[in-house]
């Protein structure tokens, strides 16, 4: 053997190990299922969960919610607005489907959260009423300021793009895919978009059940 094919399959035996070491952490990491699947149905669970900021919002009822406190249920973040043409309407008319498929005991696991791109004209009144088009049990935040949206958004990188509140009939560009925050407060993913609803109603239980 020479010593170019040692050094090669030195190199292939070492990589082998790394990839025979990830797949073990993550085959015996938290929780049951088949990551391929979580990955397929576009759920993205990161390494390491990430923490939020302690930025307090405003919910659909003018009561304060702190980012960092969302403890208890796992909740899936979406950053739209109440004002916008397409992608909100339709990601928030899915995640009433998918909930409306899914088993009582998952339903009771998780929580929808609109998080306001545009706290110009998204106040409380606003949004209750525009959540309750698709379900009176999603929770809305609209932040104080558009730096501390910005703060919560690169956080769990959610990219937007903030309005010229000057123009008429403006609109926000913002990013369709959700932010995954366990029970425990954490960032632990994303979805990505757009959504599958077959696939998610069939893996989130398994998300659901992951500590």
């Amino acid at each position: 053997m020479t010593r170019t094919q040692k050094t090669v399959f030195i190199l292939v035996a070492v990589i082998a190990l790394i990839l025979g070491l990830t797949v073990n952490k993550v085959l015996s990491g938290k929780g049951q299922g088949d990551p391929t699947a979580l990955i397929d149905a576009g759920i993205i669970l990161l390494p390491q969960s990430r923490n939020l900021p302690d930025v307090t919002m405003t919910n659909q009822d003018g009561q304060p919610v702190t980012v960092n406190e969302l403890k208890g249920k796992w909740s899936l973040l979406f950053f739209g607005y109440t004002f916008c043409p397409d992608i909100c309407p339709t990601t928030l008319a899915q995640l009433r489907q998918i909930k409306s498929e899914l088993p009582k005991d998952a339903v009771d696991k998780l929580q929808i959260v609109l998080v306001s791109v545009d706290p110009n004209r998204d106040n409380p009144a606003q949004l209750k009423q525009y959540l309750g088009y698709f379900d009176p049990q999603f929770i809305g935040l609209t932040p104080k300021s558009i730096d501390e949206l910005q703060k919560v958004a690169n956080a769990v990188s959610i990219p937007f793009i903030p309005a010229d509140t000057s123009k008429p009939n403006y609109t926000v560009d913002h990013s369709g895919n959700l932010a995954v925050i366990g029970p425990d407060g954490t960032q632990r993913g994303f979805i990505r978009a757009p959504l599958n609803n077959a696939k998610l109603v069939a893996q989130f239980p398994v998300m659901l059940n992951r500590k």
